[in-house]
């Protein structure tokens, strides 16, 4: 490496998915501190694809501001699904055309999600522990009386869904419980409402429901909303909920290994880097570049581009001020505009009897809602309003 070489200076960007819920920035922004503490002399952005600012644009532009030679981004996504396969890539690339255009010498590098590190079950079963009022550097030897139950994020990726269940059996061998299994809070099955009620049935007497989350969020309450339901129904079992991960120090050791791991050129395997998959399939034609229309748009950022004289297609130079906050009540049959960018795969098992369409009527994202058919939505909301019904007579009775 020659001596410019070793001049260049570094920066670091963890890049989020973004929430609706405030909280959720927040403890994301706490990551970005414990990093501080790892690389004090390093400057450390984040920024969110959606829903939240700052957006990553903002983040890579106040790097680059600095003086910054090297930004070495890593996902801060559990597993390598959609956002951290696809989106955070486009958003990355689309900013290094921009810094080449600029004649800038400044280049991004782009590291692994943080997956099934050591460091992540570790932290991971240190909250079960916790959880359970149990010392986690003496555990029990088994916990036999008692079934863990993870609730992973759920994707349209079947690789992202095989690792929440790999996660489930190597914590299961690791901790000894009597059994486990694994539920999901997206668009895969079984989702958490019927995988618990089916999952009660083994007959245990404590059951730990323990969601593979990085931050709070609607997902978040939305499980502990399912669990309080059950638990209310079968008053003989005791539920217990696990805190999320957050910002234990072990997913800090993570964050740390996928950025070191970018920073002397040594991938966790041999296989190609996230960036390099990204590349590959778009030179190829299977994705396309795209803009999140839910990305926070700096407001001083949106009256420039206004003014600007080279507007094309892909400026989206206006205000996106939606949230997605889609009411979808017990009215299915209504039409949703499916128009904005921010979007999921399509899985092909949407009508699964234990997916997502248990789900409908619960503000299930939009861009799920469109891949339903209308059959399917007819027959659900039928389902719904029967629910009502019987529901208000019941109250009525009493």
């Amino acid at each position: 490496m020659s001596d410019i070489e070793n001049k260049r200076s570094i920066g670091i960007m963890i890049c989020g998915h973004g929430s609706r819920d405030k909280d959720a920035e927040r403890e994301f922004s706490r990551v970005a501190a414990g990093l501080k503490q790892r690389f004090p002399d390093t400057p450390i952005e984040y920024g969110f694809l959606e829903f939240s600012a700052p957006n990553i644009h903002m983040g890579l532009k106040k790097l680059v501001a600095a003086g910054v030679d090297d930004i070495y981004a890593v996902p801060g996504m559990l597993f390598a699904a959609t956002h951290a396969r696809n989106d955070i890539p486009s958003v990355l690339l689309n900013f290094q055309q921009q810094l080449a255009e600029q004649q800038s010498s400044t280049k991004i590098h782009y590291g692994s999600e943080l997956g099934l590190h050591p460091a992540m079950i570790e932290a991971f079963q240190t909250r079960i522990y916790q959880s359970m009022a149990l010392d986690c550097q003496q555990p029990p030897a088994n916990i036999h009386d008692t079934m863990l139950v993870v609730v992973g994020r759920g994707t349209s990726d079947t690789l992202a869904n095989a690792e929440a269940a790999k996660l489930t059996r190597i914590v299961n061998e690791n901790m000894g419980f009597g059994w486990a299994d694994t539920v999901y809070s997206g668009v895969t099955y079984p989702s958490v409402g019927v995988g618990l009620e089916r999952l009660i049935k083994l007959g245990f007497k404590k059951i730990v429901v323990a969601p593979y989350f990085l931050f709070t969020g609607r997902l978040i309450k939305r499980i502990y909303a399912y669990v309080d339901k059950i638990a209310e129904q079968h008053p003989q079992i005791e539920f217990i909920k696990t805190p999320y991960l957050n910002d234990h120090p072990k997913v800090i050791d993570a964050f740390e290994v996928r950025l070191r791991e970018i920073m002397t050129e040594q991938p966790p395997s041999n296989a190609e880097s996230l960036m390099q998959s990204f590349q590959r399939r778009l030179a190829a034609g299977e994705i396309d570049i795209h803009h999140h229309h839910a990305e926070f748009v700096d407001p001083e950022e949106a009256a420039a581009a206004l003014t600007s004289k080279d507007e094309h297609s892909h400026d989206h130079d206006h205000d996106h001020d939606h949230e997605h906050s889609h009411s979808h009540g017990h009215d299915h049959a209504q039409s949703h505009d499916h128009s904005h960018g921010h979007s999921h795969g399509v899985y092909k098992h949407i009508d699964h009897p234990l997916g997502p369409r248990t789900m409908i009527g619960e503000n299930l994202c939009c861009c799920f809602m469109s891949q339903f058919p209308q059959s399917l939505l007819d027959q659900e909301s039928d389902k719904i309003s029967s629910i009502d019904v019987h529901k208000s007579a019941s109250e009525q009775a009493k």
